[in-house]
């Protein structure tokens, strides 16, 4: 890192924390008490701060991380400043937690643009701060920062985990991903990604030589045709299934391995992947799932998917391929008429965002489900077109991950989607200075929306007396 970069970067991040602690101030004064799921979350780490370890809140489906790293840093901290009595690990302590993840968050975000794009040295310093500042604050996660919910921990532990992954560091990486698993189990997904990424690197060198026996033309020219895919998928079984491949890639994924194989032993002695209350979080095959992915992907990523450029690129691609699109379609159809789940709290929760999206969209007629699906192809083309620069064995990894960490999740939640959008928007191209300024203005001023309601528009049920607040 230059000189100048270093001292920009410095100055956003403590820019960036700034006007964060005072939009936590702000959030603290008006929601004192714990609100949504912090009921339960802020109790139980409370419990934990008293040493009650064996207490437990059944109604709690995500595994104690949280809690442990909470009073690992709030009772040391208490302890050296001498703090007393009812303000250690009281509310504002507790969500201050998640503030520090955020930081942490940013430098992370930074340090991955950096590695990833390193190879392209088109890309200035004051970019890769510009678009980690963007995804620093990107709406979905930053809210949460101010909230004592498992997300900022969770994409901590992940990044850092994808980070050290991308380092060649395995052991750490699969170490920081225990940790991220002990936030949230569905995190094991992005560790298999995070082994994934090493079995996508060697495949891609073995592919790129059996390409230069055969005297054909480079990997990236050769996507997109059916032929192409089939040759690729005839390569990948033929290399897994030689033992002395699969001796290769054990050797270099085996920590990855060891923590799978645990999630694996804690899913059957656990019975299933959720603790506590699973009655509301029951596993389906819920496909429309990627759907929602792709239509919340385009919403935040406009400038790099919903461009003239891009629509004139699908539309000359549809005319050209009429035949597989048209199967596409008739397979969205299928998937959208048999597949889709309606959660009774997305019906019954009018605090949250998808409440309103599934009102004021979905259920206006039975048909806009179908009717949609011409824009579900174009943001599924859209969103694999600015991948293309990736190798075809990453997407194919990265694509098996995003299907097993949306697919199963009955509830249409946009907290689920973090991740996944993440790690993509990480992968892609940067773009123009004048796209980035556009992207982190519309994610400021998204957040600027979100916390005027949260903070201001708030309201009442007819049968409690407890003030309600918008939110995602």
């Amino acid at each position: 890192m230059e000189r100048a970069e270093a001292y920009g970067f410095s100055g956003a991040m403590s820019g960036a924390f700034l006007l964060s602690c005072l939009l936590f101030a702000a959030v603290s004064r008006r929601q004192r008490g714990p609100y949504m799921d912090e009921v339960f979350h802020v109790p139980q780490a409370q419990a934990y701060c008293h040493g009650r370890f064996l207490q437990w809140d059944p109604m709690i489906t995500t595994l104690p991380g949280l809690y442990l790293l909470s009073v690992g840093v709030v009772k040391p901290a208490a302890w050296l400043f001498g703090w007393t009595g009812s303000v250690v690990c009281s509310v504002g302590m507790l969500r201050f937690i998640n503030l520090l993840f955020s930081a942490g968050n940013f430098y992370l975000l930074y340090l991955l643009l950096f590695k990833i794009h390193q190879k392209n040295k088109a890309v200035s310093g004051f970019q890769r701060i510009l678009s980690a500042l963007t995804l620093a604050v990107f709406p979905t996660l930053y809210f949460f920062t101010f909230l004592y919910y498992t997300d900022p921990g969770s994409v901590f532990f992940t990044l850092f985990s994808y980070l050290m992954c991308l380092y060649g560091n395995h052991k750490t990486s699969a170490l920081l991903g225990f940790c991220g698993f002990m936030f949230r189990q569905t995190n094991i997904v992005w560790t298999v990604f995070c082994a994934g990424n090493v079995v996508a690197e060697k495949l891609n060198e073995a592919w790129k030589i059996e390409l230069q026996k055969k005297k054909d033309e480079k990997i990236s020219s050769r996507k997109g045709s059916f032929s192409d895919l089939t040759r690729i998928l005839h390569f990948l079984v033929e290399y897994l299934l030689s033992p002395k491949n699969l001796v290769t890639l054990t050797a270099l994924t085996w920590p990855y391995i060891i923590l799978v194989s645990l999630f694996f032993v804690f899913v059957f002695i656990n019975g299933g992947i959720v603790v506590g209350d699973r009655s509301s979080h029951e596993a389906c095959l819920h496909f429309p799932q990627l759907f929602y992915f792709l239509s919340f992907t385009v919403f935040f990523s406009f400038p790099h998917l919903l461009t003239p450029t891009k629509i004139r690129k699908f539309l000359l691609s549809l005319r050209k391929h009429p035949v597989q699109y048209s199967l596409v379609a008739v397979i969205s159809l299928f998937l959208i008429w048999k597949f889709t789940y309606v959660h009774k709290y997305l019906l019954a929760d009018n605090r949250h965002y998808t409440f309103y999206v599934w009102r004021k969209v979905f259920q206006r007629h039975e048909l806009v489900k179908y009717l949609l699906v011409p824009f579900y192809i174009f943001a599924g083309w859209s969103f694999a077109d600015t991948l293309k620069s990736k190798s075809v064995f990453w997407i194919l990894m990265y694509f098996v991950c995003l299907l097993a960490v949306t697919v199963p999740q009955k509830l249409l939640e946009f907290r689920y989607f973090i991740l996944p959008f993440l790690i993509y928007r990480l992968n892609i191209p940067f773009l123009s200075l004048y796209r980035q300024l556009l992207e982190l203005s519309f994610y400021i001023l998204v957040n600027a929306v979100t916390f005027y309601l949260f903070l201001n528009r708030t309201f009442q049920w007819e049968d409690s007396d407890e003030v309600q607040r918008f939110m995602w």
